[in-house]
């Protein structure tokens, strides 16, 4: 596949993630968006109007040998078949997290597509932030020693709707899964247990789904270096994404991106803008760095990174959280 541009995309889905995808690809000079395919008829065929690209079935994607790469951001159910019908018919795959809600549907397409030759790469976007990728290069160079300790602060604007709630495999693994890699990728080192504490408290709704909104978790490595999460659904100023790793000679840390830079200055105080609003536009940059990653990985310029195995590394991680809220105590993951 290498040297072949532009590579012809296949895009499934055209909700919001899609439509981030979907124009990245579109404005990448090595890449067009070949194919759009969504159940929802007037969604796929405005994408596909706006990029250029034919509405098609789902047979067609895998069958087609002018498709070199599928992206799959389609609804969570899908994903599982999708990357199965992709790797196996011999075309690259980037798919948004997760590959799936069950951990044995995970360990099964990883074993199915075991042998399989076409890359896969798992949308963890926030590992391409830039702020994060220099931490994860600073560190790696020594610059603050040996690591001993990283925080991950991650707080949604608002609660998601309900109907969302029931479907997205709750707060650890639709939520914290992102941090936890972000732990995984600034550790260094796998960590060995996990233990949680958790409560609803931003809405008796989610409550009422015996889901939780409001969390803490610590990994823990054999090594003593550890990590801790702080979540909540509900945060009144903006999106709050923040990261500190600290190590031995001191300390990394990323900050809130603001609105816009502007400052006002006067007697009383300093006042800057609230940080961006959601995830799509605090990590716009990401995401096309993202795909600038996957493009260089159909040149043959690299291997995928984040894999199924980070994806599958991460489940694992949130299913023994879960596990630690019934017992109340540390759960082994070795």
């Amino acid at each position: 596949m290498a040297g072949k541009t532009p590579f012809r995309i296949a895009l499934m889905g055209a909700g919001r993630i899609g439509k981030v995808h979907g124009m990245n690809i579109h404005h990448h000079p090595d890449t067009v968006v070949h194919y759009v395919v969504d159940p929802h008829e007037a969604s796929a065929k405005a994408l596909a109007d706006s990029v250029g690209a034919t509405v098609a079935e789902t047979d067609t994607v895998f069958t087609d040998d002018d498709v070199d790469a599928v992206v799959i951001c389609s609804a969570t159910p899908t994903h599982s078949d999708f990357i199965e019908r992709g790797l196996l018919a011999g075309k690259a795959v980037f798919c948004e997290k997760p590959i799936d809600l069950s951990i044995d549907r995970v360990n099964a397409v990883l074993e199915k597509t075991r042998d399989c030759t076409a890359p896969f790469l798992l949308g963890f976007n926030r590992r391409f932030d830039p702020a994060a990728s220099s931490m994860h290069a600073r560190v790696q160079a020594g610059d603050i020693g040996d690591v001993e300790l990283v925080t991950v602060i991650s707080k949604d604007p608002e609660p998601p709707p309900l109907e969302y709630v029931k479907v997205s495999g709750g707060l650890f693994r639709d939520m914290t899964i992102h941090d936890i890699d972000m732990a995984r990728f600034l550790l260094g080192e796998e960590p060995t247990s996990v233990v949680a504490t958790a409560s609803a408290l931003t809405s008796q709704a989610i409550a009422d789904e015996n889901d939780v909104d409001t969390a803490c978790l610590t990994l823990l490595c054999d090594s003593g270096k550890m990590a801790v999460i702080t979540n909540s659904r509900r945060a009144s100023f903006g999106y709050d994404q923040r990261i500190e790793v600290h190590g031995s000679l001191g300390s990394l840390r990323t900050e809130n991106v603001p609105a816009t830079t502007l400052v006002l200055e006067r007697a009383e105080g300093v006042r800057r803008d609230s940080p961006m609003h959601f995830f799509i536009e605090r990590y716009q940059e990401a995401y096309k760095l993202e795909w600038q990653h996957f493009v260089d990985v159909l040149k043959g310029e690299c291997p995928a990174s984040p894999t199924g195995v980070d994806g599958q590394k991460a489940l694992l991680i949130a299913d023994a959280a879960y596990e630690s809220l019934k017992t109340g105590g540390h759960v082994s993951l070795k």
